[in-house]
């Protein structure tokens, strides 16, 4: 069953790219006792996710941490070096953390996984973003068509 406002996020492991190699983050780590914007991707240099998703927590990173956020979390399948790239490519380092679900452990557990293999790509995440505060989903957006970051928008999430 998909995640819903008032679900405690899964236990689950991350993996992230640090300036001292590959770091294994448990949701614990991440979550527990701070309050976090999350979203996730299907695919990070997809289209939607380079054009508008990404670039709209990065444009108003300033803003959504001014409104008491801790900090801002992107899940994608992605490995960990995919996503240290991307995180460059659009000015996300240091705003953005990029977790890589590559084995869908999160995703699948929170009910948030994506069927893509109609297109041939294997099994994503959904699009959606959720206010988190101490692992608690206080407020989630799923976009219905996964090819458009509307309800996941910085904006629509952080109330922008």
């Amino acid at each position: 069953m998909p995640l819903h406002a008032g679900d405690r996020l899964p236990d689950a492991t991350f993996r992230t790219l640090t300036p001292d190699g590959v770091k294994t983050l448990t949701t614990a780590d991440v979550f527990a006792g701070r309050k976090i914007v999350l979203f996730a991707v299907p695919a990070a240099f997809s289209p939607t996710c380079s054009k508008t998703h990404l670039p709209g927590y990065v444009s108003h990173h300033d803003a959504i941490k001014a409104g008491g956020v801790d900090e801002i979390v992107c899940v994608s399948a992605n490995d960990v070096w995919v996503l240290d790239a991307w995180a460059r490519e659009h000015g996300a380092v240091g705003k953005v953390l990029m977790l890589s679900d590559g084995n869908l452990e999160f995703t699948r557990a929170a009910g948030m996984e994506l069927d893509a293999t109609v297109v041939g790509e294997g099994f994503r995440s959904q699009r959606y973003a959720a206010q988190v505060d101490d692992g608690v989903v206080t407020e989630i957006k799923v976009d219905e068509k996964p090819w458009l970051a509307e309800a996941s928008s910085a904006t629509s999430i952080c109330h922008l």
